[in-house]
């Protein structure tokens, strides 16, 4: 009873805080219900001599015509790289030292990554472990992201991404609610519509709900009781706490409002590549990031397939590209 009493007590710290500000109460009772019932190589030379007798199949008169295709295909092939080339700023206003405190599964915590693998922004992550939370004990803020910049402490994610544009996007204005564009409509989208359907679906049913938890067990500095904890007692607390979240914002059918959230997503592309045009802007990139951490859960695959967001998501994945991070 006296090891019941200790995990229903950390998981009510532990789970109590939903990431980036928001709160779930949950009564001990619940915790308590939750963990009982959970118990290159290069091929340049091969192409060359393939392709050799196919040009001098072609008589010299057409070899304008060939060398006019040539630069064609060339001229393509350079346009779509270019589309999907990251965007680092100049190496003088990089941040020197940035290190994220994070949970590797929080939406809010992949938001910022997004933004900080698109810009090229070298960065260390130190995950927080969500018992203890001892990494972050220094701060009074006691929620993930927390990213620091230079020895500046900034918090909550979409106002990370708007003091770090302002650092490293000069040009960029910062748009206020009362005139607001489409890149800012869509911002606030993620945050207010968007992220609420998304722990319903990952905390669908006990086996969903422990697949998420998996993260725990290959990050960050945990005993192994504390992962075990975690994972099958966090699981089965959090997929109550799914139940009631479909309550609070009106969902019946938690797959059914991923699917029509992507889909509105896709129709506001209305045939672009990206929200911005020829390249990602901050509202693709939060997108991108809260949607990450799922892409590969049972949830993600069926978003997938179920929807038209593919596409797109495999173009983001392009362009944002694997990260530089360096664990500490």
């Amino acid at each position: 009873m006296r090891r019941a009493s200790f995990t229903s007590s950390i998981l009510s710290r532990t789970l109590s805080t939903v990431h980036d500000g928001g709160t779930v109460n949950l009564h001990p009772r619940l915790l308590r219900v939750a963990l009982f019932s959970s118990s290159r190589t290069d091929n340049s030379n091969s192409r060359r001599h393939w392709f050799s007798p196919l040009l001098n199949s072609f008589s010299k008169s057409s070899g304008q015509a060939v060398s006019l295709g040539l630069v064609g295909v060339v001229a393509s092939v350079a346009t779509a790289a270019s589309v999907y080339a990251k965007e680092p700023p100049p190496a003088e206003i990089i941040p020197k030292d940035v290190v994220l405190y994070q949970y590797e599964a929080c939406p809010f915590c992949n938001k910022v990554k997004a933004f900080l693998d698109y810009y090229d922004i070298p960065y260390k992550v130190v995950e927080v472990n969500p018992i203890s939370k001892k990494e972050i004990k220094w701060s009074d803020y006691k929620k993930v992201p927390i990213l620091m910049v230079d020895g500046q402490q900034l918090v909550d994610s979409s106002a990370i991404i708007d003091q770090l544009s302002e650092k490293i996007l000069p040009g960029k204005a910062i748009i206020s609610v009362a005139d607001e564009d489409e890149e800012t409509k869509w911002r606030r989208w993620v945050d207010n519509h968007l992220v609420h359907v998304l722990s319903p679906n990952i905390y669908r049913n006990t086996s969903e709900a422990l697949e998420s938890f998996d993260y725990i067990t290959s990050n960050g500095n945990f005993s192994f009781t504390e992962k075990i904890t975690v994972k099958y007692a966090g699981a089965a607390a959090m997929y109550f706490v799914s139940k009631n979240l479909k309550k609070k914002y009106n969902i019946t059918d938690e797959r059914a409002a991923l699917y029509e959230a992507t889909e509105t997503w896709v129709d506001a592309l209305n045939g672009r590549n990206f929200l911005g045009g020829s390249k990602p802007n901050l509202a693709d990139l939060a997108v991108f990031g809260v949607l990450r951490p799922i892409r590969y859960l049972r949830s993600g695959r069926d978003m997938v397939e179920h929807t038209r967001i593919g596409e797109w998501y495999s173009r983001m994945e392009k362009v944002v590209g694997e990260s530089s991070r360096i664990r500490a």
